[in-house]
């Protein structure tokens, strides 16, 4: 992991309101679309070193990941 993808994993633990607000700090902050930013956050989620940086919150965020491709596929049933 590298310092990008620390700040990214630390920006997931802020509280987050509005989606659009969220988009748009980080398009400021990291300087990619939010369409980048997810792809990037969801391999995250499958590193180790992640897991290992940030327990609680890459549990919560796989377990989001899952339910919605659980939803997703549901859909589509």
């Amino acid at each position: 992991m590298n310092d990008t993808d620390r700040a990214i994993l630390d920006f997931e633990l802020e509280h987050w309101h509005y989606q659009g607000n969220k988009e748009r700090v980080i398009q400021e902050r990291f300087g990619f679309s939010p369409n980048r930013y997810y792809q990037r956050l969801n391999r995250l989620l499958d590193e180790p070193e992640a897991l290992q940086q940030q327990p609680a919150l890459v549990k919560r965020l796989q377990s989001r990941r899952d339910q919605r491709a659980q939803h997703r596929a549901a859909r589509g049933a």
